[in-house]
């Protein structure tokens, strides 16, 4: 599912453009129209859903609209509906494709639609992703990833049942995505532009009025199954440190456990001290557990990813993916094994010494972690509401 830059495209690729900064997601669709011949954008409307029961589909070219359609809702979820009717229609474009007529498809997701589904959906019917672009004006980056407001109450919403936020959804399209197409906004400065920068500092980014660059890359190819795994909080690649602009990036290590205890309690000042922080951790009464770490918009998710790999019997991680297994050796001390403490925390203004301090005040003390294992494990399990466990 990928190539390599400077490559022959193939007959008929995929694209797709996400973002919650609409207006910038719409021009960077329309300078790939532009750019590359014979392509067309397909987009699924979803906001219609909750009134109609069904979501609008519009195929367009560079000239304007080629045909328009609908698909009923399934299961009261719009991006259910838009599942189950992509695949359909870029298989559509495909065979256009085999007579001369269509050669990218590039799919405008909708406001609120993370990419990595979409990727997967399309990855999965055999279909060549030529890359995955989300689209950005650095004037809202901070509004929107300090944003808490359920997509509900903004009118987001994909679905009934969708809990997510505007801040927690729109951190995972910025960083999955391998390209950001950036538009030229007179409100951002460089605070807006540092703040990219760090908060996604592997991604190529590319203004959206170099139509040309923005095509090559977009169809340079994409690796659905690398880029999940660089997601996953085991093997994350996570930011390093950085100071630019008023904006800071602090990457905090430690393989000493965490007391659940005082870490809870630390919880809501740790997860307001940046405007995002994410990482892996790990608690002393339940030490072989990895522990995802993921905040935006004064919100935090902690959630279960697995076994630390040092947890697990030898004959096991023949059955780790490679990727695991080198963050794993990344990370191994001789009497933790992989288990740390890597938490990393973007934002301006960002209190570095303060979050160092708080931190530290929540690790195992010398007597505490003296004790050995079977008293960490008799420790107050205070993330069990947290964890649902």
């Amino acid at each position: 599912m990928s190539a390599s830059a400077g490559a022959t495209p193939p007959a008929f690729s995929v694209v797709l453009v996400g973002g919650l900064h609409s207006d910038a997601r719409r021009t960077a669709v329309d300078r790939l129209l532009a750019a590359v011949p014979g392509s067309v954008a397909l987009h699924h409307d979803l906001s219609t859903a909750p009134l109609t029961g069904t979501v609008t589909r519009t195929v367009r070219d560079a000239d304007g609209r080629l045909r328009t359609g609908e698909t009923p809702l399934v299961n009261d979820c719009a991006c259910c509906a838009l599942r189950e009717d992509l695949v359909p229609e870029l298989e559509r474009l495909a065979d256009e494709a085999s007579e001369g007529r269509t050669r990218l498809a590039v799919v405008e997701l909708w406001d609120s639609v993370e990419p990595k589904a979409m990727a997967e959906v399309v990855a999965a019917a055999g279909l060549r992703i030529g890359g995955v672009v989300t689209a950005v004006d650095p004037a809202l980056l901070l509004p929107y990833l300090g944003n808490g407001d359920d997509l509900a109450d903004a009118g987001l919403a994909a679905a009934a049942t969708d809990q997510r936020t505007v801040a927690d959804t729109w951190a995972r399209q910025l960083e999955y995505a391998p390209v950001l197409a950036v538009v030229d906004s007179p409100e951002a400065d460089d605070e807006d532009r540092a703040l990219l920068a760090q908060l996604h500092p592997t991604a190529r980014r590319i203004p959206v009025d170099q139509p040309d660059a923005l095509a090559a890359a977009a169809l340079a190819g994409f690796d659905v199954e690398a880029a999940a795994a660089a997601q996953h909080p085991a093997c994350a690649r996570l930011p390093q440190e950085a100071d630019e602009h008023g904006v800071a990036t602090f990457v905090w290590r430690h393989h000493r456990p965490f007391h659940p205890g005082r870490l809870y309690a630390a919880l809501e000042d740790l997860t307001c001290a940046a405007a995002r922080s994410r990482g892996r951790f790990y608690l002393a009464d339940r030490p072989d557990t990895l522990l995802g770490w993921d905040a935006a918009g004064g919100a935090l998710c902690v959630e279960s990813a697995g076994p630390w790999l040092a947890s697990l019997p030898d004959a096991a991680w023949e059955m780790v993916p490679p990727m695991r297994r080198a963050a794993a050796a990344l990370d191994w001390h001789p009497e933790h094994g992989d288990r740390c403490q890597h938490l990393v925390f973007t934002s301006p203004g960002l209190d570095r010494e303060g979050l160092a301090e708080l931190l530290g005040s929540c690790l195992l003390t010398d007597a505490e972690y003296a004790a050995g294992r079977d008293a960490w494990k008799r420790l107050p399990s205070d993330f069990d509401t947290l964890l649902e466990v």
